[in-house]
C-alpha cells in the first residue's frame, strides 16, 4: 500500500504529559501505574492522568465539558498539535481533513454524575446534563474537530481495544478514495466507574500492577490516555517527519464476546496483513509492541499467533505495566510508544514482569533495549475478537 506520512502526533496518559515526558518515563522505567483513588472501594491499580478535575474545555466549547473532552484537550495542547493541523487546514481547506476516533466509553462518566445527582423526588437528571456533548459516542469526535477548526468528515469507532488503531486504517482508506486529503485520527478513554466495575465484574482486575506475559499474571490495570496523529500523503505534505503507515490488518475472530480465539489465528491474521500492505518480510520487522493485557488468555495467544507470524527472535514487549490498559485508545498510544521507540532507538522492555511465562515461545524483553529501528510492528486486540495491527516504519521507500 502507498505509505502515509505522520506529519505529527500528540499523546497524554499517566506516563506523561506530550511525547517528551511520556519517552523520559519509559527511558527511566517510570511506571505510571498507582493505588486507585477514582473508586477507593475498588482494591486495584490505575494510570491516572492527574489534574483532569481542574482543567475545564475553553469556555466557546463548554456544553462538551467532561472529562473524556478535558482529556482530549490537554492532549490536543501538547507537541505544537495544534499549530501542526492548522497549517494542514490552511493549505487542504477545513472541509478537506477528516477526524476519524476511537473510544470505547467516550463520556459515559458524564451520565454516571448525572444519575448519582438526579433529582430525589422526580427521578429527573441534572437540566445542565447533556449527552449529546458529553456521553455520546460521537461527542469526543465532534468536540476535537471543533477545537481545530474542521468541518470535514468527522466520526468515532468503538471497537473495543482495536478502536483508535482502527482509525488509522480507516483513514488511510478516506484518503485513498479522495474522501479526504488528509486526517486526525487518534483516541481518546478516560476513567468511569462502568469501566472499572465492568472490568471488576469479569475477575479481569488485577491487584497489583498488571505484569503482562509474567507467569502469574493475575489481570489488567485500567488507564485513561489521548492521543491524536496527523496523516498526509508524503508528496502533499510539507512536514519533515520521517514516520510513516506503512501498512495495517484487521480481522474478526467471530469467536467469543470477550475472549479472543486461544490459537491466536485471527490475531494473526491481522498482522500478517499489515506486513503484506507494507510488502515486506516478517523478518524485517525490528520490534512488535504487544497488545499484552496481562490477561491469561490474551498473552497466550498473542505470542501463539507471534510466533505463528514472525518466528521467535524478533523483540516483543508490553508496555501497559507503564499506563495501564486504556481500553479504545490503546491503539492511539501505543502506536505513540511505538514511534517514540523508532526516533529514539529504545525499545521498551516489559514493566512490572520479573519472567516470562515458561510456555511462551515469543522474545518477549524484560528490560529497555537500544536498537536501530526501522519497522515496528503495534498490536491492539479487542473484545469480540476485533483485531487490528499497524505497521509502523522510518523512510518512504
Amino acid at each position: 500500500m502507498k505509505p502515509l506520512r505522520i506529519s505529527a502526533y500528540t499523546v497524554t496518559s499517566a506516563i506523561g504529559i506530550g511525547q517528551q515526558a511520556s519517552f523520559n518515563s519509559i527511558r527511566e522505567r517510570k511506571s505510571g501505574l498507582k493505588p486507585c483513588s477514582f473508586e477507593p472501594r475498588l482494591d486495584t491499580f490505575c494510570g491516572m492522568v492527574a489534574g483532569l478535575e481542574t482543567l475545564p474545555v475553553r469556555e466557546n466549547l463548554s456544553e462538551f465539558d467532561c472529562r473524556n473532552n478535558r482529556l482530549a484537550q490537554l492532549s490536543l495542547q501538547q507537541d505544537d498539535f495544534v499549530a501542526k493541523v492548522d497549517l494542514a487546514r490552511k493549505k487542504y481547506g477545513s472541509d478537506r481533513i477528516a477526524v476519524i476516533l476511537g473510544t470505547s466509553t467516550s463520556g459515559i462518566q458524564e451520565t454516571e454524575l448525572a444519575y448519582i445527582n438526579r433529582d430525589n423526588k422526580t427521578d429527573l437528571l441534572p437540566d445542565n446534563f447533556k449527552y449529546s456533548a458529553t456521553h455520546n459516542l460521537y461527542a469526543t469526535s465532534d468536540f476535537v474537530r471543533r477545537y481545530l477548526g474542521l468541518t470535514g468528515h468527522t466520526s468515532m469507532i468503538s471497537t473495543a481495544c482495536s478502536s483508535a488503531a482502527k482509525a488509522f486504517a480507516s483513514a488511510w482508506r478516506m484518503m485513498k478514495t479522495g474522501l479526504c486529503d488528509a486526517a486526525v485520527v487518534g483516541g481518546v478513554d478516560s476513567l468511569a466507574l462502568n469501566t472499572l466495575y465492568g472490568f471488576s465484574s469479569l475477575e479481569l482486575v488485577s491487584a497489583t500492577p498488571c505484569r503482562p506475559c509474567a507467569p502469574d499474571r493475575s489481570g489488567i490495570s485500567i488507564g485513561e490516555a489521548a492521543g491524536f496523529a496527523l496523516l498526509e500523503w508524503p508528496e502533499q505534505s510539507d512536514s519533515e517527519s520521517n514516520f510513516f503507515l506503512k501498512g495495517y490488518g484487521e480481522s474478526s475472530d467471530a469467536y467469543h464476546m470477550s475472549t479472543p480465539r486461544p490459537d491466536g489465528s485471527g490475531a494473526a491474521m491481522a498482522m500478517t496483513a499489515a506486513i503484506e500492505r507494507a510488502a515486506i518480510d516478517p523478518a524485517e520487522i525490528d520490534y512488535i509492541n504487544m497488545h499484552g493485557t496481562a490477561s491469561d488468555v490474551n498473552d497466550a495467544m498473542e505470542d501463539k499467533a507471534i510466533t505463528r507470524v514472525v518466528g521467535t527472535t524478533t523483540p516483543c514487549s508490553a508496555t501497559k505495566g507503564w499506563t495501564g490498559h486504556t481500553l479504545g485508545t490503546a491503539g492511539m498510544l501505543e502506536a505513540a510508544i511505538s514511534l517514540l521507540a523508532l526516533e529514539h532507538g529504545l525499545i521498551p522492555g516489559t514493566q512490572n514482569t520479573e519472567a516470562i511465562d515458561p510456555t511462551f515461545t515469543s522474545d518477549i524483553l524484560l528490560e529497555n533495549r537500544p536498537a536501530e529501528l526501522r519497522y515496528v510492528l503495534s498490536n491492539s486486540f479487542g473484545f469480540g475478537g476485533s483485531n487490528c495491527s499497524l505497521l509502523l516504519g522510518k523512510g518512504c521507500d
